[in-house]
């Protein structure tokens, strides 16, 4: 795990010279800045040819929240550092100038061919705080800290340029799937250090299931049943289901969490707390599905239901042109399923910090545009985000169970672990109840 402690005595003067504060703005209006970038970014990593093929984004969300939060937090100083440790900063330096420094720092070296776009973001950003020291304090302080961060997962072994992989040829082998035949996707991910984890496979669930097991033949004949194009066994509501949440998991979870932090008013410094456990849970959550997907190399149900005459297992009944609902299957094997990690952290990371499961929201699908759903529990969401996917036709229940164990196992951790509070009283600093009457 990458660790690092980084001391240093800010002096007013020295910093407001290395500052350049922007012109005075006309905006009266504020927004948080934990949110507002975290918006940014979700609409940097939408746009087309943004993101690298071999970079997985979870990485950018965890890094620039990482940096957000120790950079707020060594102002806000009631729970320990993520990794990087200022000391001696005025109370009264500006969160929010270092939220949105920070932000800037880390998108900028991540990113560098959107500058230009993510320097315009920054000056809308500041034009929202009021001018002065506290302010270019603020800025300096976020810079320093973006740097460092990016300095420490700078040889994260991200960079790993991915390997082939062999395709068995064995029953329950991994194949490419039909109809596109992908390129399997990060081969190596599981190499990446994690955030928080202690190692890849600290929480690696068993194997799935031997082909001829009762729990593999009721999984297979459910998404044989439910998850086909077209299929005339799911209800109406099932097949959306299965369409709305075919996308980057990990965004739909960020674009809730946004909706969160804005109906609770959340402060910049509980935001930056928030959002750093929440991206956590999501990259380690990566990282950790990889190295089991990688490890069992379980096949996709499309390449399952195809070649079911092969798998010893007289209750399966082959289907040779069967396609799932959603057209394409992802590019990697199936075991276990990665909505059901991401969409079972996410709920618990949330329901912890804001100590309860009720919550009202809308939520948009990524792929269908204008299209959403409403829930009442973040543990509704989850559940029906980890069941999709049966109803997609690109997972086997048995994935998802495992999926869920695994997503229960990092977020639990990373909550239990990760930005602790520096006493027993900073946990009374969040009241859902508060928020909720404001």
């Amino acid at each position: 795990m990458i660790k690092a402690v980084v001391t240093l005595t800010f002096i007013g003067a020295s910093i407001q010279a290395q500052v350049v504060v922007p012109p005075p703005s006309t905006v009266t209006t504020s927004e948080n800045p934990v949110v507002q970038w975290n918006r940014n970014l979700l609409a940097l990593v939408r746009t087309p040819g943004a993101q690298s093929g071999s970079i997985h984004p979870t990485r950018s969300f965890a890094i620039m929240h990482a940096a957000i939060y120790d950079a707020v937090n060594a102002i806000d100083g009631t729970h320990h550092p993520y990794r990087i440790q200022i000391s001696e900063i005025s109370p009264a330096t500006s969160q929010e100038a270092a939220a949105a420094a920070a932000a800037h720092e880390v998108l900028i070296g991540l990113y560098p061919k959107f500058q230009a776009t993510l320097d315009t973001e920054f000056q809308e950003s500041l034009a929202q705080v009021p001018d002065g020291p506290n302010k270019s304090l603020g800025i300096a302080l976020g810079q320093v800290v973006a740097d460092q961060m990016l300095a420490l997962r700078s040889n994260d072994g991200s960079d790993i340029q991915p390997t082939s992989i062999v395709f068995g040829s064995a029953p329950g082998d991994y194949q490419s799937t039909p109809p596109n035949f992908p390129k399997p996707q990060f081969t190596e991910w599981s190499h990446v250090t994690p955030f928080a984890l202690l190692q890849a496979n600290q929480f690696r669930p068993g194997p799935p299931p031997l082909l001829t097991d009762d729990a593999y033949t009721d999984a297979f004949k459910e998404v044989q049943s439910f998850g086909i194009a077209r299929n005339p066994a799911a209800s109406v509501d099932q097949a959306l289901t299965g369409r709305f949440w075919n996308g980057s998991i990990q965004n739909y979870w960020n674009a809730i969490t946004q909706t969160a932090a804005a109906a609770y008013n959340l402060t910049t410094a509980q935001s930056a707390r928030l959002f750093a456990l929440v991206n956590f849970t999501f990259a380690d959550g990566v990282i950790a599905f990889y190295d089991a997907k990688y490890t069992y190399n379980f096949w996709r149900p499309v390449t399952a239901i195809r070649a079911a005459a092969t798998d010893d297992n007289p209750d399966t009944v082959a289907d040779p042109n069967w396609l799932p609902e959603v057209g394409n299957t992802a590019s990697d094997p199936s075991y276990p399923g990665a909505h059901a990690v991401i969409a079972t952290a996410g709920a618990i990371v949330l329901q912890s910090f804001l100590g309860t499961d009720q919550f009202s929201f809308d939520l948009t699908s990524e792929v269908m545009a204008g299209v959403q759903r409403s829930f009442t529990t973040f543990s509704a969401a989850a559940e029906e985000a980890t069941l999709s996917r049966i109803f997609a036709g690109a997972h086997f229940r048995t994935d998802l169970t495992a999926g869920r164990q695994l997503g229960t196992d990092v977020g639990q951790y990373v909550v239990d672990n990760l930005l602790t509070p520096r006493s027993p009283d900073h946990d009374l600093l969040f009241n859902p109840q508060t928020a909720a009457d404001n």
